[in-house]
């Protein structure tokens, strides 16, 4: 007997990622009737789960947290009928429509897709530091904060999430080393100012214009660090009992390398076009969030992009109606 090969599961649209930009597009698409598929990928919810205070949502004077904010998210696109899929896309085919996006779990066709997959966190790329990943090393202050309780820390960064992290962590710790290559933080100046007050606290000890060279432990557990100072070279060594990487995030666009144009690996969109701002090189593919800007990492900036990337793919289907119903 022949085996049966699996079938496509077809919609009109697709959305690939479940963030602010992703569960945004899908709301602003539902509302339009055109009942829009999000598949969410391996890590549904994107980093916004990872943030313990949420408090610059406009509208949201109570803080929250990231995972109430994206369940939210959520509830709100099942409200209009999006269909959740969880499920992690592989490989793509965006030569001719309809596009075919081979799962994990199952393969899929639209004739537009919205692209919003976020970015995965940045490490050092030491070879120490492979060695303790998750023994020590981690990105993720709310997930293991706990267990670094009265305990002093390292944190290596300067913009948003380490600061973020660094605020978070100095309720629990004893004491945190913040580790910056550079003279001045690049984080908005609300956090830079709560930093400054926890340095004049002593909770937290600056090393500026200072890089990590080495991490030192035993199997499961980091004892120092080896850090160098980038214009004195000196050499400092610090006791810890955990690290946490902040230093950047790279986008999630590795399957649609030599099929988008992109730049350093982020989605190139026609931002200057006066038809679809959202739209990449290939008609029919939007995207949306992190994966299209390379600074702004904030949640709103996110969620107004996948509104944009929905509104244009509605307008690019109503366009190209008659030849859908032509091709399903």
């Amino acid at each position: 007997m022949k085996k049966n090969k699996k079938k496509y599961i077809y919609n009109k649209i697709i959305i690939l990622g479940s963030g602010p930009a992703g569960y945004t597009a899908g709301i602003y698409l539902a509302r339009a009737n055109l009942s829009p598929i999000i598949i969410t990928g391996n890590n549904p919810g994107g980093q916004l789960t990872n943030t313990n205070t949420i408090e610059n949502w406009p509208g949201d004077y109570n803080t929250l947290t990231g995972l109430e904010f994206v369940e939210r998210l959520k509830k709100h696109a099942i409200k209009f009928n999006t269909k959740i899929i969880h499920d992690q896309i592989i490989k793509v085919n965006l030569k001719k429509k309809p596009f075919k996006l081979i799962g994990e779990n199952k393969k899929y066709q639209a004739h537009a897709i919205i692209i919003a997959t976020g970015s995965t966190p940045r490490y050092l790329g030491l070879k120490s530091e492979s060695k303790f990943l998750g023994k020590g090393i981690s990105t993720c202050a709310i997930c293991d904060g706990f267990f670094y309780k009265e305990k002093i820390i390292a944190i290596v960064g300067g913009g948003n999430t380490a600061l973020e992290e660094c605020l978070y962590l100095s309720n629990i710790v004893k004491k945190i080393h913040l580790i910056h290559r550079k003279k001045y933080f690049t984080a908005e100046k609300i956090l830079i100012k709560k930093i400054y007050q926890k340095i004049e606290q002593k909770k937290i000890v600056f090393h500026k214009n200072s890089v990590i060279k080495k991490i030192i432990g035993e199997k499961n557990k980091i004892k120092y660090l080896i850090i160098e100072s980038v214009i004195k070279k000196q050499i400092l060594k610090i006791e810890i009992s955990g690290l946490f990487i902040a230093i950047g995030n790279t986008p999630n666009t590795q399957i649609f390398s030599n099929k988008i144009k992109m730049k350093n690996g982020y989605i190139v969109v026609s931002k200057n076009s006066q038809k679809y701002s959202s739209q990449t090189n290939i008609p029919g593919i939007f995207a949306a969030g992190d994966i299209i800007y390379n600074t702004y990492k904030q949640a709103v900036i996110a969620a107004s992009s996948g509104c944009i990337s929905a509104l244009d793919a509605e307008k690019y289907l109503e366009s190209q109606e008659k030849q859908i119903s032509s091709k399903k």
